[in-house]
Parts: structure tokens; sequence; C-alpha cells
């Protein structure tokens, strides 16, 4: 038995229980992201992660909340990487599109996790991921802004949350149908965007700009 306050491995509790958790979200990710969230039980987690199913309860009081810690842990590792993105944004909004994408599928199984199942899991989760969606639209605010596809104070949020509905829609799609050509995806999105830009552009003046 290990006494409390010794080291295992180099690691003391607090480092040991970090990494244990480290480790089933990992496995989480995995399994879910190939056999999908109702498909894998606690014990495949655990056994995959190699750690007891004592020590998942210690960490999480059930799968969803196991799948929702994942949840998290993506959602904000992704909104880490495009602010870095937006922060250095020499390139156009076409660019930042392109850097989403590759960003997203770069793992594939993030996005089956992110996007192709979190609807499903819980209304607990689907909360969670209408807050995801709601932070995506004021993501693509500030950038539609800092752009100047936007001029004025309108109100454009429920363009930028209904655009981000389209673009996840269409990832979830692109996964759906096995497809691995990423940059038939990107062009799927940028696509779109151009779109939706033309639009907002075309009506700025008349309908969204306070001018």
């Amino acid at each position: 038995m290990t006494r409390s306050g010794r080291t295992v491995r180099g690691l003391d509790a607090e480092q040991r229980r970090a990494q244990r958790r480290a480790d089933l979200l990992a496995a989480a990710l995995t399994l879910f992201g190939r056999k999908g969230f109702a498909a894998v039980p606690i014990e495949e987690i655990c056994q995959t992660a190699y750690v007891g199913t004592k020590s998942f309860y210690e960490l999480f009081d059930s799968k969803e909340a196991c799948y929702l810690a994942l949840f998290e842990q993506l959602a904000d590792d992704l909104a880490t990487r495009m602010q870095a993105a937006l922060a250095e944004a020499g390139g156009s909004i076409d660019d930042l599109i392109e850097t989403f994408a590759r960003t997203l599928v770069a793992d594939p199984q993030v996005p089956r996790v992110v996007f192709g199942q979190s609807a499903g899991v819980s209304p607990t989760v689907e909360r969670r991921r209408r807050e995801n969606r709601r932070w995506a639209a004021g993501f693509v605010e500030a950038v539609w802004r800092q752009h100047g596809v936007v001029h004025g104070s309108g109100d454009i949020r429920p363009i930028a949350l209904a655009t981000v509905g389209a673009l996840f829609e269409l990832i979830t799609d692109w996964l759906f149908d096995g497809r691995e050509d990423v940059d038939e995806l990107i062009g799927q999105l940028v696509a779109y965007h151009r779109i939706v830009r033309a639009g907002l552009e075309s009506i700025v003046d008349g309908v969204i700009s306070d001018r």
C-alpha cells in the first residue's frame, strides 16, 4: 500500500489523480469516436485506460459526466486554437475557416464526439452544446467585424448563430458519409460562408446597420 503523501513513479496523489483522469478521457475519446456514446460501457473505458472502475467513479459520477468533461476539454481546446488564429490573423476569413477545418479533423475522433454525438446524449450535454454554439456565434461575429463584413451596431447574433449551425452541419454530414478529403470539406465551408458574407454585405446598410 502507498502511504498518503508518498510519490509513486515520481507522481504525488494529486498528479496520479490527474493522470488517471487524462487517461480516462483519452480512452473515452477513442471509444466514443469509434463506437458512439451509447455503445460504450464504463467498464470498457476503464479497461482501455488501464484504470479501475472505483477510480472512475472517484472522478466522474456517470458516463454522461465523463462525456461532458471530454466535450468541454475538446471545445475549450478548439476555442483556444481559434482565438490564437484570430489574434495572428494576417489572412482572410477563408484562411481562418481552413485553419478551423484542418484543426478540427486532424483527429477525426474529435469532430465525431463534438458534433456527431453531443445532441443525443442528455439535456445537460445539450445545454452545454448550445452554450458552445453561442460562443462560436460570438466568435464569428467578432471575425466579421474585424474584417469589415459588418458595420454599425446592428444585432447580427442570430445570423451568426445560424451560420455556425450550418457550418457545423456541413461538418457532421461530411463525417457521416465517411469522406476523407479535407479540401472538399474546406471548399464546402468556404463556399457557404461566401454566400452568407455576400448577403450580409448587400443588406448591411439597408437593414442591419444603424447608420
